[in-house]
């Protein structure tokens, strides 16, 4: 496969590369490890949500959105010009807010230096490949006008469907398990369709046409999270079409939505957490070393960590020498089948 931009180049994946990474190899801590055992695989899984976590901070963000910033069923049977704008207005604010202030905290006025930041490499300026020639405009650029855009579409659609009885609606008061269970199935969902949806956009027509748009982010920060081609838009956030089958609750799909954009950002911020300071240890894990390696070498780790999909097919980068050397070479057979 022959990419629309210039390879990383230099040593392989070791300190020397990194301002700092997490302790190398990257190990399987999914739940899905057997060998483990399923009562450590559902400790890993408790721990996961524990004491606060990203996941958290989005199923919050979800209940003050769908109790006080979304239309009821009733206004949403009908598309209407009014409550379809405030959606729109709504999911800018949001993004802007998350995305912006992560970049403000952490890049502009540099709260923390470059402590847990993976790449210290400034950002692209005066750059043709970047949309006005500037990685950061452009970042910006595609996460409004193209993520917005489609994240508010898709939840246009679904309340609609929700509201004319398309969608098969799950409440609290009649499935309380069911409905708390999907809260804690919907991100391993999400997880298995990422992986295959994104094996597909790395295939080469479509990578030329559309993904190559989020890989001119090879250093990444929070708004390369949602820097995509609108191809890759519709294709990202697809995975809430489960929702037409299996029976869920509007918070359900809102928070699905939301899980999918605000964690893409917080998931891209190029540090491993967020402190309270250059010095401080109190902070929020954010960043993902796993995908950082993804946009360094691009054929490996097409997934996430908690399911371990790269283990299975044969895809994983766990940022050593030998694994940067396999991963090149499985490139250069890609390439040659072309």
């Amino acid at each position: 496969m022959t990419h629309d931009i210039t390879q990383p180049t230099g040593t392989p994946a070791t300190r020397s590369t990194w301002n700092y990474h997490p302790e190398l190899p990257l190990q399987n801590h999914s739940l899905f490890d057997l060998k483990r055992g399923p009562l450590e695989g559902l400790k890993l899984l408790w721990n996961s949500w524990k004491p606060i976590s990203d996941r958290w901070i989005v199923i919050g963000v979800s209940v003050l959105t769908w109790f006080y910033l979304s239309p009821s069923l009733q206004v949403a049977r009908e598309f209407k010009f009014d409550w379809i704008a405030t959606l729109y207005f709504r999911n800018l604010l949001i993004l802007t807010i998350l995305a912006g202030g992560m970049h403000l905290y952490l890049y502009t006025f540099k709260m923390q230096g470059d402590r847990f930041r993976y790449d210290t490499r400034p950002f692209h300026r005066k750059n043709a490949l970047f949309t006005f020639s500037n990685q950061f405009a452009d970042n910006v650029f595609w996460s409004l006008a193209s993520g917005v855009t489609i994240w508010t579409a898709y939840e246009v659609a679904g309340l609609w469907a929700f509201a004319n009885g398309y969608m098969p609606i799950l409440s609290f008061s009649s499935s309380p398990i069911a409905f708390l269970l999907w809260f804690m199935l919907l991100p391993f969902y999400g997880i298995l369709h990422f992986y295959w949806i994104h094996r597909v956009l790395h295939w080469g027509p479509l990578y030329r046409r559309a993904h190559s748009l989020h890989h001119r982010n090879v250093n990444v920060g929070p708004w390369s999270g949602m820097s995509m081609h609108p191809i890759e838009h519709v294709m990202y956030l697809s995975s809430v079409v489960i929702h037409f089958v299996i029976a869920s609750h509007p918070l359900h799909f809102i928070y699905h939505l939301q899980s999918k954009v605000l964690l893409a950002v917080s998931s891209h911020a190029g540090y491993e957490s967020v402190t309270l300071g250059e010095d401080s240890n109190a902070g929020l894990k954010v960043g993902d070393f796993f995908h950082q390696l993804h946009h360094r070498y691009f054929e490996c780790n097409y997934g996430e960590p908690d399911v371990p999909c790269d283990q299975w097919f044969g895809t994983f980068h766990d940022g050593s020498e030998e694994a940067t050397a396999r991963t090149r070479v499985r490139m250069k057979r890609m390439r040659e089948k072309k």
